[in-house]
């Protein structure tokens, strides 16, 4: 005769399993919550105990930066060494999850939410308390400023993202093959120092025009002077000049940028291919469209939707320079005018949000390019 089964041993059994894994579970979602709790207290006794004395603000300012980077590393090292006190199988499954898991809750947070707020924000009205549905969506595709916004932010996609992609990599090309390469590359680049508030100012001197009031002139009409012409006022022309020369401005930026992505994918190109393609015959002309252009393909993607999304979201150069004046208004300037200047909360959280959507397809096409050359 066969024994009687126990059913009760391997009832224990699951349920002891059920029990651990079950306090694991906690142990492992609590311990992270304190140690992020406990970061927040810091943070906080810190701001508090700001005192007048200059010095002490500097060591409590470098404690909440030793406090802020040590707290996030403890947080990693203790959520991690929660995880690996699971099985194999959960070690693969949950440890992804404690590296990535603070980026996607800081994105939540600091991107997802928020846009989701705008979004809300720009069904009612300018006042933020009457609803009025999508109105200020079709405001903004029928008011003849937004349209000319619109152009212009075209404008500064067809000129300056695409001026600053070809400059940048006929530069690039040609630098590689000069004896002076890291003095041009340096001189090139040196703008990208200067922070767009700063090229504004510097650029608002080369366009400056004489008045009665003002014995200066700008480098340009210095030039235009020279040459017998009446100065200009360069950036109170009429359409669309003055929009072109505030292009010029993020095309001196730009370019620098391209150019130092474009020379090192250019570098990366074997030379056996290239001297092989010398040996069948190719002239340089050739090569550069048929072996350089496809081989650097994917860089030439992912500067160009940079760019693309910089031309999008430009304020800087616009604001500073022409205040939007003169039709030179940009999605971005119209969106600081109608939050600031015409208190319409609602119209500018529409413009702000349809902004976000401009530029989400073009980040969705990056991202999908580089799945595509297997980056992740």
């Amino acid at each position: 005769m066969q024994a009687p089964q126990n059913f009760n041993a391997p009832a224990k059994g699951v349920g002891e399993w059920l029990v651990s894994t079950l306090g694991r579970l906690v142990v492992s979602l609590i311990v992270p919550i304190v140690t992020f709790g406990l970061l927040v207290l810091g943070f906080r006794w810190l701001r508090d105990a700001i005192p007048d004395n200059n010095t002490q603000k500097a060591v409590i300012s470098v404690g909440a930066i030793v406090w802020g980077v040590g707290g996030a590393a403890l947080l990693y090292v203790v959520a991690n060494w929660l995880v690996e006190r699971f099985s194999p199988i959960w070690v693969r499954r949950l440890q992804p999850y404690v590296f990535v898991g603070p980026a996607i809750a800081v994105l939540t947070w600091y991107l997802a939410l928020p846009a989701l707020r705008t979004f809300r924000i720009s069904l009612y009205d300018r006042q933020g308390e009457a609803f009025v549905g999508l109105a200020n969506y079709v405001a903004i595709f029928t008011e003849r400023d937004m349209l000319l916004s619109f152009r212009n932010n075209l404008m500064w996609i067809i000129f300056g993202a695409s001026l600053t992609i070809i400059f940048g990599l006929l530069i690039a090309v040609l630098a590689d093959r000069s004896h002076f390469e890291n003095i041009a590359k340096g001189l090139i680049f040196m703008p990208m120092a200067i922070s767009m508030v700063g090229a504004g100012v510097i650029w608002n001197f080369v366009y400056a025009v004489r008045d009665i009031n003002d014995p200066q002139i700008g480098l340009l009409n210095a030039i235009w002077v020279a040459l017998g012409q009446e100065p200009q006022a360069w950036t109170a022309m009429l359409q669309p000049w003055n929009n072109l020369f505030l292009i010029v401005v993020m095309i001196w930026m730009q370019t620098g940028f391209a150019m130092v992505i474009f020379s090192a994918a250019i570098k990366g190109i074997p030379d056996d291919l290239l001297e092989a393609a010398r040996v069948d015959g190719a002239n340089e002309i050739q090569i550069f469209f048929r072996i350089m252009l496809p081989y650097i393909r994917s860089t030439i993607i992912t500067v160009t939707t940079t760019v693309l999304i910089f031309s999008l979201k430009i304020f800087d150069v616009v604001w500073v320079m022409t205040g939007g004046q003169f039709g030179t208004h940009v999605i971005a300037t119209q969106f600081y005018r109608q939050a600031f200047t015409n208190q319409n909360k609602g119209l500018a959280a529409a413009i702000a949000f349809l902004l976000l959507l401009a530029v989400v397809p073009v980040m969705i096409y990056n991202l999908k390019q580089f799945r595509e050359e297997e980056a992740f």
